[in-house]
């Protein structure tokens, strides 16, 4: 990474940030305020933190690294697109933002312009100052969601085995989910409190949303066989 910059209109005036980096995240992390728009497109779980070992969300986007199998022809999400891709390049530091200059997303010189020509904040920015917001109430958020699932034990491990009719073989592990089991063998008083907390309504997002693996996996078989781009 280069060395930050704080985005500064004089300086970084004809800045453009580009969705390239996209075709290359094939996990992209989430907060809960994203669950129920993200649930509609891909299949969210749980991963650990290589660092920390801790549990995160995130929107399962293609079954190898460095591929994304929800793109679009132009190369576009065709769904929801999670703060955490909104946000690429850009950073908070103290009050203001920063950018690494170097980051694919702004190296390209295409894609749509940060700043308007009388300096103030274009659509794309505006688009990363939310995601930034987001991001920063979200996380502790999130961290205390998860921390109320793994006290329920709702947390379950889920193990993806793929054939594709190239004869490939893919296995992924180290990915977690919400056990259904689990959760409807809870007593009344916690399923009460997860309805009155809205938690209820996020887990079922969660469950729902593995529907959307098949989908990858049709996605790569065909791109394996040469139908898709």
């Amino acid at each position: 990474m280069a060395e930050m910059e704080l985005l500064d209109s004089a300086r970084h005036g004809t800045l453009r940030v580009s969705t390239t980096p996209d075709a290359s995240r094939h996990f992209v992390q989430l907060v809960v305020d994203e669950f129920l728009s993200a649930a509609l497109h891909y299949p969210i779980l749980f991963a650990r933190h290589p660092e920390t070992g801790d549990l995160y969300p995130g929107a399962l986007m293609g079954l190898v690294p460095d591929e994304n199998l929800c793109l679009a022809a132009d190369g576009s999400l065709a769904g929801y697109r999670p703060s955490d891709l909104e946000r690429q390049a850009f950073y908070v530091s103290g009050e203001n933002i920063a950018i690494d200059p170097d980051h694919p997303a702004l190296a390209t010189g295409r894609g749509d312009p940060v700043f308007e020509s009388d300096g103030g904040a274009a659509p794309a920015l505006r688009r990363v100052q939310a995601a930034l917001r987001r991001l920063h109430v979200g996380l502790p958020e999130t961290e205390a969601f998860i921390r109320r699932v793994e006290a329920l034990q709702l947390v379950e491990p889920i193990d993806l085995n793929f054939e594709f009719d190239n004869g490939e073989s893919l296995r992924l592990d180290s990915l977690y989910t919400i056990s259904l089991d689990a959760l409807h063998a809870l007593p009344d008083d916690a399923v009460l409190a997860l309805f009155r907390s809205g938690d209820m309504q996020l887990l079922y997002a969660l469950t729902g949303s593995v529907r959307h693996i098949p989908f990858l996996a049709r996605r790569r078989n065909d791109r394996l066989s040469g139908l898709t781009r």
